[in-house]
């Protein structure tokens, strides 16, 4: 079983800065990919950035040049550095982890087997 708690959330003002965190336990070291996806209300959940176990790092195009993905391996921690945020960042931002395929690795929620339970990014205008 792999359990994966976020945290770090919260309400910024546009502009403002955010650094969430995915603490992992279980048998995460088997993940081929972890992942950080959002979900806004009334709306589909979206692929925001996903790391591969080779270390290859994937964004979405709406994310590019302001999110940080990154991970330490010791402390089996997922991070998310976000700069620059926007109001349409506001979202219930979710972190996945992919143990049963090695050859996926994306930005769709299809390809991820756990989650978290979601932490709130509220940021205003």
């Amino acid at each position: 079983q792999v359990a994966l708690v976020e945290s770090g959330g919260g309400s910024v003002q546009s502009g403002g800065s955010l650094r969430l965190s995915c603490a992992a336990s279980g048998y995460i070291y088997s993940a081929y990919c972890m992942g950080w996806f959002r979900q806004a209300p009334e709306k589909g959940r979206e692929g925001v950035a996903t790391i591969r176990n080779d270390g290859f790092i994937n964004y979405a195009d709406s994310v590019k040049g302001r999110f940080t993905n990154s991970q330490d391996n010791a402390k089996n921690t997922l991070y998310l550095q976000m700069n620059s945020l926007k109001p349409e960042d506001t979202a219930v931002y979710y972190c996945a982890a992919n143990t049963q395929n090695k050859y996926l690795c994306g930005l769709y929620s299809s390809m991820f087997n756990y989650w978290g339970q979601g932490t709130q990014v509220t940021v205003s205008s």
